[in-house]
């Protein structure tokens, strides 16, 4: 932990944001009444997806709804006014909106972001830390303002002894780190 890093206080909700789709996620496209073009796709690691008549589209960065009208502009040149609808079935999200849990968690791993999510939901999540960690020395670095800052977190005081004011709001973006313990 560096030394100053503030501690991390909840500052409410997250600003309102749409989903963005992202490599890995799964996106269920349907065209009305032309059920032969209608299919579910991964979104690929380059961020793009491939369907019927379709290739190589663009689709990571974008709302299912921008991703439904590119689909409509593509398919306009084989079928008449076509009416298409995206829905994401299985979410990774931009990876630049994942947080990222490294160091002494049982299992590091990067998760996708939801609303709403906890320091509590994101140890859930990764099994907790190791009997190694060093929990009340944890950080975690969010982008505030376009700045990368750390703040300090209390893992210890939230498993261990159950202290409630511990457990802050989760940010997209956000990297928790939690440091080994020297003995």
């Amino acid at each position: 932990m560096r030394l100053g890093a503030a501690p991390l206080v909840d500052a409410g909700p997250p600003p309102a944001s749409n989903y963005l789709i992202g490599p890995g996620d799964n996106v269920n496209i349907i065209v009305w009444r032309n059920p032969e073009v209608s299919q579910s796709v991964p979104v690929r690691p380059d961020g793009k997806i491939t369907t019927p008549l379709v290739e190589d589209l663009e689709a990571a960065g974008k709302t299912p709804t921008a991703l439904a009208r590119d689909i409509e502009v593509a398919l306009a040149k084989f079928i008449q006014q076509p009416v298409v609808t995206v829905i994401v079935t299985g979410f990774t999200g931009i990876y630049s909106e994942q947080i990222r849990v490294i160091g002494q968690a049982a299992r590091p791993q990067a998760l996708p972001y939801r609303r709403g999510m906890s320091l509590m939901d994101v140890l859930i999540a990764v099994g907790g830390v190791t009997e190694f960690a060093a929990g009340n020395k944890a950080t975690v670095i969010r982008t505030v303002e376009g700045k990368q800052q750390q703040f300090r977190v209390r893992l210890n005081d939230l498993i261990k002894e159950g202290d409630i004011s511990a457990n802050v709001a989760m940010r997209p973006g956000d990297v928790l780190v939690v440091p080994e313990s020297f003995f």
